[in-house]
């Protein structure tokens, strides 16, 4: 099994499925751990992570080759995990009704208040979702604010205010 990302890329383009899965296992844990910051739930992120392999072998025709694989895998994984929470958001809408709008809040930082060290991911796992999103695809993937404005359809302001949100938020819970 050849070393060269470049001809791994070129045989699992070609079909060769053992290619594809030594390019599953040198990108697993980082598409993983990127699935889990985004989503904040271990088996939400497992199954993004999955999504993300299956859409980038179908799709991995269309790698050209023009950027890093890792950079085009990593896009192709910010956006399987913002299209299934809009999936999900859509099957909620559907699913859920009440006359309590108290009922729909989701528990915010209560549910990580167990320990007296709270730590990082914790903190980024605790924060609501848009700002989580912007917060993990600017600080933690280097993202810009008008590619993340792109990627999950607010506009580059929102973004940004997202994004000084979330990092008032987690100065916040990691000074308690």
């Amino acid at each position: 099994m050849p070393s060269d990302p470049t001809e791994l890329i070129h045989r699992a383009q070609q079909g060769d499925r053992a290619a594809f899965e030594t390019l599953y296992h040198a990108h697993v844990g980082r598409v993983y751990a990127l699935c889990l910051r985004l989503t904040a739930d271990r088996a939400l992120a497992e199954e993004r992570t999955q999504d993300a392999f299956v859409r980038a072998w179908e799709r991995l025709a269309t790698f050209r080759g023009e950027s890093a694989f890792s950079s085009w895998l990593y896009r192709l994984t910010v956006n399987e995990v913002l299209l299934g929470r809009r999936a999900e958001r859509r099957r909620e809408a559907r699913i859920v009704t009440t006359d309590d709008p108290a009922a729909l809040e989701r528990p915010g930082a209560a549910s990580g208040g167990a320990g007296t060290g709270l730590d990082l991911e914790r903190a980024v796992a605790a924060l609501p979702p848009g700002a989580r999103e912007v917060f993990v695809l600017h600080d933690v993937e280097g993202y810009r604010h008008e590619d993340i404005a792109q990627l999950t359809g607010v506009a580059v302001g929102t973004s940004k205010a997202q994004l000084f949100r979330a990092r008032r938020l987690l100065r916040e819970a990691l000074n308690r």
